[in-house]
């Protein structure tokens, strides 16, 4: 080795304990991560940073930093875990306390403005969360449990009497679209004509429609958990009661909706004799049953809303904006398509026999969608509401989950870059 060599050599060997002096005092300062990335930059000759993109170009680092630095865990990431945890610990508990105090209390409150932003990100996210696929799905588990529903109808009318089929019937001849209202008459009169065994008919029927409608419910739980972009953390032991539950209660609700539509006609006028009710009662009743009907509707969209997806949401509401929208939605939807189809379809053409399973499915369709436009309208308020009271406008969870526990690993690690990458330009733009 030549002196030259020797010389260089030492340099070299200089030059690498120099650079380990600076990394240990970076680590010591707490600035591991970020430190070493800026040194490198600055003591590389072929990097250069424009005077004006500095700034942001640090912060993207830092970002960029702060994802690395949790993913290497507590080895390598310094004082930076620990601001990881407490960022995914409150990023968890959602908006926190203080955008809770500073949104506002109602939406009514809201600017102008912000209902706008409201509408465009609604319109934007029913295509992003797969709407019209979820819609599909509830309409397959509605049809699952639409012929168990039936058969228990039918099973509780045969020991009511046969005058309350034939109310039912006529009910179905005056509400019901044209295809829809043959294919549930066929299906109600072919149940009638078994007879017999009410009590056991009556029994398998609440079962399997309990079983059935309970699949439907767990349906619109993960679509309501993809409205809200909120993970399901509910454990197996919580979510399968409250599945089961909520599914009780809406077909009680849906029973005493069936109830309201039978108790009219001869019904209605031997019970309202019974009682000593003249004809001017019977008279209110029969316009007042639909305002009814109306209420039931709505309190069964605003349970969904309220109890299925995992967020902590305001409240039970008898009517929210988005169950308000729902319904509205849902009767335009209704209007129209059976205008179209009396009008202009041609499914009797194409379909022959199979039109009114067409036409059925097609109106459960876009029933069900118009329920799923009306959450996504409200988890978009909540959204704005909370962006309201300070917070930034990508952060997710953006209202408190209800339950974590059964949240994955790689849930909770985005979760945390995301929180800690957003408070890293945050505070460089500040």
């Amino acid at each position: 080795m030549t002196d030259g060599d020797e010389r260089a050599h030492r340099r070299d060997a200089d030059a690498r304990v120099q650079r380990t002096d600076k990394t240990d005092q970076w680590h010591e300062a707490g600035t591991a991560g970020q430190a070493h990335r800026r040194g490198t930059a600055a003591d590389d000759p072929r990097r250069e940073t424009p005077a004006g993109d500095v700034p942001r170009q640090g912060a993207r680092q830092d970002a960029q930093g702060t994802r690395q630095d949790v993913r290497e865990g507590p080895e390598r990431g310094g004082h930076r875990d620990d601001e990881a945890e407490a960022a995914a610990r409150q990023a968890e508990e959602g908006p926190g306390r203080q955008v809770e105090e500073a949104a506002p209390d109602e939406p009514g409150q809201l600017p102008a403005r912000s209902w706008w932003a409201v509408l465009r990100r609604t319109a934007k996210e029913f295509m992003e969360d797969d709407l019209p696929d979820r819609a599909a799905a509830l309409t397959y588990y509605g049809v699952l449990s639409l012929f168990p529903a039936l058969l228990l109808l039918v099973s509780v009318l045969g020991v009511i009497g046969e005058s309350a089929t034939r109310t039912v019937l006529k009910n179905l001849d005056d509400l019901a679209p044209g295809a829809v209202r043959d294919l549930l008459t066929d299906a109600v009169r072919q149940l009638q004509d078994r007879g017999g065994v009410s009590g056991v008919v009556a029994l398998l029927g609440l079962a399997a429609a309990v079983w059935s409608a309970s699949g439907y419910v767990a349906a619109f739980i993960r679509a309501a958990n993809a409205v809200y972009d909120m993970a399901e953390g509910r454990p197996v032991w919580k979510l399968t009661p409250l599945r089961l539950g909520l599914t009780i209660v809406l077909m009680v609700l849906l029973a005493i909706s069936a109830l309201i539509v039978v108790f009219t006609g001869p019904i209605a006028e031997r019970a309202g004799d019974a009682i000593g009710a003249g004809d001017a009662a019977l008279t209110a009743w029969a316009i007042a049953k639909w305002p009814v009907l109306f209420v039931l509707v709505v309190v069964m969209i605003g349970l969904l809303y309220w109890r299925a997806p995992n967020a902590r949401t305001a409240g039970f509401r008898w009517i929210s904006p988005g169950s308000a929208l729902a319904v509205v939605l849902w009767l335009v939807a209704s209007a129209g398509f059976a205008l179209y189809v009396a009008n202009f379809g041609s499914y009797n053409k194409t379909y022959g026999t199979l039109a009114g399973v067409i036409i059925f499915l097609v109106w459960l369709w876009l029933t069900n969608l118009a329920v799923l436009l009306g959450l996504e309208f409200d988890a978009e308020l909540a959204r704005q509401r909370a962006i309201s009271g300070g917070l930034p406008e990508t952060r997710e969870p953006y209202v408190e989950p209800r339950d974590t526990r059964a949240w994955s690993r790689k849930e909770r690690r985005r979760v945390k870059e995301q929180a800690i990458a957003e408070d890293v330009l945050r505070k460089a733009d500040g």
